[in-house]
């Protein structure tokens, strides 16, 4: 019942850590994709919550798994990765996860991940562990994401006011009101596709250290997809409350019109950084597009302390997790 030297209990242990951990992103980030859509009262919370998690599952069928393919062999140098380093790297993930959700602040699962592998791989082996081109191209979409989301958002809330210029407020809320379903869904599409895959990623780098996969394998096993998709979903089902207020409200007022041109720039954004296997942050990406979509009608309708504050804690995220995980690692030489 042993690969590599390891115990097939704690290969299952982990798994199920990481499951937790993709649970977890699922509700941290259910604000995502349906911060907009509560808070303009197109849905109520509770329709909302199982309208995006059956599209996050759907993405399954839809995207390829470019995104676990840079999570499992492009971050890190494959042969460094033991249980200890993903033990270490999950739990600076979740525990960043679990600190911002507790204070409401919509950071990025996505990084925290990010960060926990490379905190746990430099705590055990060093930087010349790191591969530069998956690191560089993932902390340059930090940047990226948020910006293109803005300019996609904005750009949308633009071309859209001016299709409409003629309409009446009221016409216009009525036919936005039915389009920001079609924007809502297509963005938890985008989150459930560019998300969930980051868990399969982490778990197909287990099972390859550990021999239970080949590193030559095209794809991970199936039962990995559908195990951490079902586990993304679920998360959003139990949504994460606290951050669809800073999400939906505390940034700047939305209107149907507003929540329609936001997740639409941001959903294009996330398919791109997802076709181009780049593991975004849904977080940074709806941010962006919100900010951009209430810079359209002036500035002073976007809180920038507020915004400015979630900046921060993009800055920290990757710092803070990796870390924690280096903290996750050496603990775990005594665990396990």
């Amino acid at each position: 019942m042993d690969a590599g030297g390891v115990a097939f209990w704690v290969v299952v242990l982990l798994v199920l850590v990481a499951l937790s951990f993709d649970f977890l992103n699922g509700f941290h980030d259910a604000a995502n994709s349906i911060a907009t859509v509560v808070s303009t009262g197109v849905l109520r919370p509770g329709p909302a919550i199982l309208f995006a998690a059956f599209f996050n599952f759907i993405a399954v069928f839809i995207f390829h798994l470019s995104v676990a393919a840079t999570v499992g062999k492009g971050i890190v140098d494959p042969g460094v990765v033991d249980p200890h380093v993903v033990f270490g790297a999950l739990i600076g993930a979740i525990t960043w996860n679990i600190i911002t959700w507790l204070y409401g602040i919509p950071s990025s699962s996505s990084h925290a991940l990010i960060g926990g592998i490379v905190g746990a791989v430099v705590a055990k082996a060093g930087a010349s562990a790191l591969i530069a081109p998956g690191i560089i191209k993932t902390v340059v979409f930090i940047f990226v994401s948020p910006f293109l989301g803005f300019l996609l958002g904005s750009g949308m809330m633009v071309l859209v006011s001016w299709m409409f210029r003629h309409s009446t407020p009221s016409r216009v809320d009525r036919w936005f009101r039915r389009l920001q379903l079609v924007s809502a869904g297509a963005y938890s599409l985008g989150h459930g596709g560019n998300d969930a895959q980051k868990t399969i990623g982490i778990i197909w780098m287990l099972l390859i250290a550990t021999g239970y996969s080949s590193a030559t394998a095209a794809e991970p096993p199936l039962w990995t997809i559908v195990a951490c998709y079902i586990a993304i979903a679920l998360g959003t089902m139990f949504g994460g409350w606290r951050i669809v207020k800073t999400m939906g409200q505390k940034i700047t007022k939305l209107k149907p019109v507003g929540g329609f041109c936001a997740e639409t720039g941001g959903a294009i954004t996330l398919f791109l950084a997802t076709s181009l296997g780049i593991p975004v942050s849904t977080t940074h990406t709806i941010t962006g597009a919100i900010v951009g979509v209430g810079a359209t009608r002036r500035a002073s309708a976007v809180r920038w302390g507020v915004a400015g504050n979630i900046v921060w804690a993009w800055i920290f995220t990757i710092p803070a997790s990796a870390f924690v995980a280096a903290i996750g690692y050496w603990l775990s030489l005594t665990l396990f």
